[in-house]
């Protein structure tokens, strides 16, 4: 029978990054961002079949290109223009989604750098914010592994 123990007679011991309050504060900070990006992504995937699919932009405010009248919320033509002055939401869509995954990239990396993950979880877990719904699954898993970690290793982040 193979013994698991190295031949020093010692188990390899686990070290986190920082201490287990840093851990579950870079993971609750992950799960908000992970969860904000997801709806963000979902948000500008419904954006981009209605730009690309029917031709419509996300408006409020403004006035209706046409008529003249005022333009409250909803869809209008992209090209050309169907609403004058407003907010264009689409836009804004757009922009407030790339933020938001910058600001989850950050998350990712504070949690796996506490961690000290492989490069392959980074990767993965990154991928949450550009492929639909992958946030949530990826967010569940990645929360489940930190806990069992935290659970299996009690004194590995007690550095201070």
């Amino acid at each position: 029978m193979i013994d698991p123990k190295p031949a020093t007679g010692r188990t390899p011991k686990r070290r986190f990054g920082g201490t287990v309050a840093q851990i579950r504060s870079a993971l609750g900070f992950y799960k908000v961002m992970a969860y904000a990006t997801g709806s963000m992504l979902l948000l500008l995937c419904l954006e981009m079949i209605l730009r690309y699919g029917f031709g419509k932009f996300i408006f409020a405010g403004g006035t209706d290109a046409l008529t003249g009248k005022a333009f409250g919320f909803g869809l209008a033509d992209a090209d050309p223009a169907g609403v004058l002055g407003g907010v264009n939401l689409s836009i804004t869509i757009l922009i407030v989604h790339g933020w938001m995954y910058v600001i989850y990239l950050i998350s990712n990396f504070r949690l796996w750098s506490l961690m000290r993950w492989q490069f392959g979880r980074l990767i993965l877990m990154a991928a949450g914010g550009v492929v639909p719904l992958l946030s949530f699954f990826v967010e569940r898993r990645i929360h489940a592994e930190v806990e069992r970690e935290l659970l299996a290793h009690p004194d590995a982040g007690q550095r201070y």
